[in-house]
């Protein structure tokens, strides 16, 4: 079984990705965010180092992918490779910091890659608004998350909304985390275990 957790930055997919891997004792595949050469100078200057960050996670990505389909395991797996093009990189172009070239560049590997990507079981989609997301990442206190624009994270959210909306490699939940706090409340953990199982097996599970 692969589950993909998707959303936006400070939505928290990682988080979820913890808790629904203990609960479901499966094994969990995480973004590379701590490791990230380029993270920290690409929210200090978007224009030099966009390409270099999304050919950095495009091979991540690939690599993740690789080991989820190798293995004989359930996987949770913290955000798509489908996000990686979809969301980022066209935001990126579409915002000027991406020049023509380099996308079409990026555009062509991606492309290459995703004949060999089997779309996860069951795509979770958090939903958050922007002031949901902003409590977020000030309460995790990642340092270099402080250069975070306000108008970088709209455009995100709409290339989210844009892209869900028009999702059909599976199945697809959504879930909306403004009035959930699913790592304090155990309700509100439990009550998206039930809808994962209610999507995967047809049925509610007890928590």
């Amino acid at each position: 079984m692969h589950l993909a957790i998707s959303g936006n930055i400070g939505s928290g997919k990682t988080t979820l990705t913890e808790k629904l891997a203990k609960q479901f004792k499966w094994e969990a595949e995480f973004e590379s965010v701590e490791n990230n050469p380029y993270l920290a100078d690409f929210y200090e200057d978007m224009d030099r180092w966009a390409f270099h960050l999304q050919i950095y996670f495009l091979n991540s990505r690939i690599n993740q992918i690789k080991r989820i389909q190798e293995s004989d395991k359930s996987v949770v797996q913290d955000r798509t490779i489908y996000e990686d093009a979809n969301i980022f990189a066209r935001n990126l172009h579409a915002s000027g910091h991406i020049n023509e070239r380099d996308y079409q560049n990026y555009l062509s590997i991606y492309n290459s890659m995703i004949g060999f990507v089997h779309p996860p079981d069951l795509l979770i989609y958090l939903r958050a608004d922007i002031p949901k997301l902003i409590e977020r990442i000030q309460k995790r206190g990642r340092s270099y998350e402080d250069a975070i624009r306000l108008d970088y994270l709209k455009n995100l959210n709409q290339h989210y909304e844009d892209w869900i909306s028009n999702y059909d490699l599976g199945k697809l939940l959504i879930i909306d985390v403004n009035q959930l706090d699913f790592i304090e409340n155990v309700e509100d953990f439990a009550e998206i275990v039930n809808k994962i199982n209610a999507e995967l097996y047809g049925l509610f599970s007890e928590f």
